[in-house]
């Protein structure tokens, strides 16, 4: 008796099977990320086992971001991976699959969270144009205007090589992806400066309030109090555009960029900037192990 029950359980699995997926049914929606196998190759894409009761179907050119025309290259039969449903099931149940927009999805997330640490990425030049340059960044289509270029007099030798950027602003509904090679290179030359370190570089230009000083791909502000530990009176008739000036690091904002110098704290006695600035200058490297402890207190 046990044995015909046995048998009667088996038959009414093989023989209801079919029946019991239809009931059962598979509802995959279009946006859901799914995990499947390729089993096959066909001439314009591959079939995906997806655990549905038809393949799905992946379109060579939704296989990568990257431009291909052998499907073979990017993935490999029995290869376990996930992909992002774009078209809801057809007659027979298909749907259409990709791996290419569910890397697009996780290459924006990854540019979102690389401009709030302000990382940077190495990016390829793909082509000039009046306002700047087109690269690939992560897979995706990028662009770095003229003035975010470190070398922007001959942007046709940049197309083939690769840059530092950093991700200055970030569209996803216009497919808006702007970042800047000078802004990178700043990060990273920002990154090897610290307090109480002696800088040597040129006036860029003089405000009322201060000065603002280039050197190794920094621009530090000089402000007017760090100048001397007297009051400066003229700022134009001490300081000019392109004159080369030393001077010390007292404070460094990395979340801001900003980089804040002093000369005052080299002097020996109040008001020697004013009154001997290019003997300061000349004698900057002799007085900086005293300035520095001060500065680091």
């Amino acid at each position: 008796m046990a044995q015909k029950n046995t048998q009667s359980q088996s038959a009414f699995s093989m023989a209801d099977f079919e029946k019991a997926l239809e009931t059962h049914g598979y509802e995959f929606a279009k946006g859901q990320v799914v995990t499947g196998k390729a089993f096959s190759y066909e001439n314009d894409g591959a079939l995906i086992d997806i655990g549905g009761k038809s393949p799905a179907f992946l379109p060579v050119d939704e296989a990568s971001v990257y431009k291909i025309s052998d499907i073979t290259t990017v993935i490999q039969l029995q290869e376990e991976r996930e992909f992002l449903i774009i078209r809801d099931q057809n007659e027979d149940g298909q749907v259409t699959v990709s791996i290419r927009r569910l890397e697009e999805r996780r290459i924006w997330e990854k540019l979102g969270d690389l401009q709030e640490s302000k990382q940077s990425i190495q990016v390829r030049v793909l082509d000039v144009n009046k306002g700047g340059i087109t690269v690939n960044a992560l897979g995706l289509r990028g662009f770095i205007p003229r003035s975010h270029v470190n070398e922007r007099d001959n942007l046709e030798n940049l197309i083939g090589s690769t840059l530092s950027a950093s991700v200055l602003e970030l569209d996803r509904k216009r497919g808006k992806i702007v970042l800047s090679n000078r802004l990178a290179s700043r990060v990273a030359s920002l990154s090897q400066l610290e307090m109480g370190q002696l800088i040597e570089g040129t006036v860029a230009s003089i405000k009322p309030f201060g000065a603002f000083v280039e050197f190794n791909n920094c621009t530090g502000l000089l402000h007017v109090s760090q100048i001397s530990q007297r009051p400066v009176a003229s700022l134009d008739s001490l300081l000019t555009v392109g004159k080369t000036l030393k001077a010390m690091i007292v404070n460094i904002d990395e979340g801001q960029g900003r980089i804040s110098l002093s000369t005052k704290v080299l002097e020996t006695y109040p008001g020697e900037a004013i009154e001997k600035l290019d003997q300061l200058i000349a004698e900057a490297d002799d007085r900086q192990e005293r300035a520095r402890k001060a500065v680091l207190g």
